[in-house]
């Protein structure tokens, strides 16, 4: 059978998702729950809906693996979860088709990037939001970043260091909401490019702190320039918020319409 599971996890311990050899990451960590809970290693591949930054979050994040394990999916998390750290869990799990794939059976993601404003850092808010000294100006971000929504070459918007050569995506929505004190950018998109949410979501700080204008963000869109944009903004701020797989978020979506590969 392929099992699909629906897992959130801090990131702040690991090296992203994707398994490392001189790294502790999320994939290896569930390579080895896995193993132990069933007696055997998933295969072929534990896949996951996508890599994550060193240090990113995810409230929702999917992977499928094929097993001959007799335990059924509405007892899975249970018995996966003493095998398991506590930055760690896996909410939720399900038999899904055959041929479903956790990364190429996505059809879209959204991201959220959080961020407060405070005089100095507030240590309750280490690791979930990025603190910036200055007043968030929610207006501007939230105008900018409807430049950014369509299908694009988001190079601008893409740090060095990635392996994908074809840098078009279709962002389906981008949009800032809060106050002065607290902001998030959720961003929605058929894929991302390696720090794409993080340097859209510098570039809008650029905006809020008056150092670029709604129309520099057209134009850094527009150039490929990398040097055009905000800055790379710390993991710490990211999350990973749902995936889609259908018209629902998460395993809801998984049915009979579902790309299989």
């Amino acid at each position: 059978m392929t099992y699909a599971l629906e897992l959130c996890f801090d990131g702040a311990a690991y090296h992203g998702w994707q398994i490392q050899k001189n790294a502790v990451t999320v994939q290896e960590t569930l390579f080895r729950a896995i193993t132990r809970a069933t007696g055997e290693e998933p295969y072929p591949e534990l896949a996951g809906c996508g890599r994550t930054d060193a240090g990113v979050s995810a409230a929702a994040y999917v992977a499928s693996f094929r097993t001959h394990t007799t335990i059924p999916p509405e007892r899975f998390p249970l018995a996966i979860h003493r095998f398991l750290p506590g930055d760690v869990s896996v909410r939720r799990a399900a038999a899904v088709p055959d041929g479903f794939h956790a990364r190429f059976s996505c059809l879209k993601k959204e991201y959220v990037y959080r961020l407060y404003h405070d005089v100095l850092p507030h240590p309750f808010l280490r690791g979930r939001a990025a603190w910036h000294c200055r007043p968030l100006d929610v207006a501007a971000m939230a105008a900018a970043a409807e430049r950014l929504v369509g299908t694009h070459d988001f190079t601008a918007f893409c740090a060095s260091g990635g392996s994908v050569r074809d840098h078009v995506r279709t962002v389906l929505s981008c949009r800032v909401t809060g106050t002065q004190d607290r902001a998030e950018i959720r961003v929605a998109a058929d894929g991302f490019l390696y720090n794409m949410v993080r340097i859209i979501a510098g570039t809008l700080l650029y905006v809020s702190d008056e150092k670029l204008t709604a129309e520099d963000v057209s134009r850094a869109l527009g150039s490929r320039d990398r040097t055009l944009a905000g800055v790379t903004l710390p993991a710490c701020g990211l999350t990973l918020e749902r995936v889609w797989y259908g018209d629902r978020p998460g395993l809801d979506g998984i049915g009979p319409g579902v790309r299989l590969f």
